[in-house]
């Protein structure tokens, strides 16, 4: 079965390009950054579903993407999350968190007034973090 992306998490971000497992999301909410990690494997839930070899090829894409995050934007907590409780899919939360944001210093969900970006302000950003990412080898831009 080919991976398909859940269609609510199509609907709330867009994509930014893939590492070697993982699709990279960008959230159209106006915080954070806000990125999201997605196995690329069809029907996946729970991060303790995949074989070793996935599970430490996830946590060097996380690790590697809150790294760049962090070196970016300096914020005051990176937020790295996997809930699932209204997209089953398996996806990480990657949020870059700072005093100044909506929600701080509480969750992200149901905290902030969930604005959006426009398509301008989201391709822009979209823009902007494809060219920061696109600097390391193991990522290919959408």
């Amino acid at each position: 079965m080919a991976f398909d992306l859940h269609p609510r998490l199509a609907a709330d971000t867009s994509w930014i390009g893939d590492f070697p497992l993982c699709r990279l999301l960008l959230i159209k909410e106006a915080i954070g950054p806000w990125f999201i990690l997605v196995p690329k494997i069809a029907d996946l839930r729970e991060i303790h579903h995949l074989g070793d070899a996935d599970q430490q090829q996830l946590m060097r894409e996380s690790s590697l993407l809150s790294g760049i995050i962090e070196k970016e934007t300096n914020p005051e907590k990176m937020n790295v999350a996997a809930l699932g409780n209204m997209v089953p899919q398996l996806h990480i939360h990657h949020i870059a968190r700072f005093t100044t944001d909506a929600a701080w210093p509480s969750p992200v969900w149901g905290n902030t007034p969930g604005n959006l970006r426009s398509d301008k302000e989201q391709s822009a950003v979209v823009d902007k973090w494809t060219a920061i990412f696109a600097s390391h080898p193991e990522f290919t831009a959408a």
